[in-house]
């Protein structure tokens, strides 16, 4: 479907998630974003909201949904989906389980799942019930490391009104990260830079981060590191064009090493500069559009970084 094509169909956005990951803030965002927003509206319903709203509409739907059922949400998106005047998106909202029992605690909220019980509990098996639909997500947004002014931010850069008019296909996250903190739950490719050499274990660089050039021209000395780039690089523009000729909307790559400061940083920062180029990959003529995304998990943790645009979506 071209741009063009995929700009005229009314966007339908499935906003759904682990409780307190942030779904209510998704959607307030939404409806500023002039979305008609309806929350834990009745599964039944769905198709009728739809067909009574006239402009893009947003719908909450999560375990504290009346009839709420997994298996019948899927198949209601595939029905909805099967609607040729429709784009119809499942946003998924997720956190760090700690993250998750700090929110409870400090608002004293309790777990739909667990309403008498173990709150820890409770968020386990939201996670597992709620796996399939996680799974089935066009965007995860991971909300452990993003502050709300952060989140409106993500949340407007996707689906402000002149983004859904230009009709872009694909956003790109490049990600870095530290295997031991966990793999990003929204990664679509991860790859293992801990093979390349360390430069935590020189005095002078460990401090630093691959965002510095001294760490960088370190890391690019190993004699593997170009080898290894030039592979990744091949990869994604085999496989990036494919993700937009399935209807892919969003692709998260992420590059992970031991303390996700140094090395992963660096061959992030460098796959940003790459991608970013007019013509980096030739065998997709519209790749000169796609937005992309530098996130280093561990800096933002750390606050030494955030999230950044290395090529802002366009405007109309």
């Amino acid at each position: 479907m071209r741009a063009d094509e995929t700009s005229a169909l009314r966007l339908v956005l499935i906003v759904t998630g682990l409780s307190g990951a942030g779904k209510s803030s998704i959607l307030r965002i939404l409806e500023d974003l002039e979305h008609e927003v309806i929350d834990n509206a009745p599964l039944g319903m769905l198709d009728d909201i739809i067909a009574r709203a006239s402009g893009p509409v947003a719908i909450g739907v999560d375990t504290r949904t009346r009839g709420f059922n997994v298996s019948a949400l899927l198949e209601t998106l595939m029905h909805l989906r099967m609607n040729p005047e429709l784009r119809v998106e499942l946003i998924y909202a997720t956190a760090e389980e700690n993250i998750l029992l700090r929110r409870f605690t400090a608002t004293r909220r309790r777990h739909p799942l667990a309403p008498h019980s173990n709150i820890a509990e409770g968020i386990r098996e939201e996670t597992t019930l709620t796996a399939p639909l996680r799974a089935a997500a066009d965007l995860v947004i991971d909300t452990s490391d993003m502050p709300p002014p952060d989140l409106r931010q993500f949340v407007e850069s996707r689906f402000s009104p002149w983004q859904a008019s230009t009709g872009q296909g694909l956003t790109v996250t490049l990600m870095s990260f530290a295997f031991p903190a966990g793999l990003p739950r929204e990664a679509d490719i991860v790859l293992d830079a801990r093979f390349l050499q360390n430069p935590h274990y020189k005095p002078e660089l460990a401090q630093q981060t691959g965002i510095s050039p001294d760490v960088a021209n370190y890391v690019a000395q190993d004699p593997d590191y170009n080898a290894f780039f030039e592979l990744v690089l091949a990869m994604l523009k085999l496989v990036l064009p494919r993700f937009v000729r399935e209807g892919k909307k969003y692709a998260t790559i992420a590059i992970g090493c031991s303390g996700g400061m140094h090395r992963s940083v660096t061959l992030i920062e460098n796959l940003a500069r790459t991608l970013s180029e007019p013509d980096s990959i030739k065998e997709c003529k519209e790749a000169g559009q796609w937005p992309i995304m530098v996130i280093h998990r561990e800096l933002v943790r750390q606050g030494l970084s955030s999230w950044r645009w290395a090529r802002k979506p366009t405007s109309p």
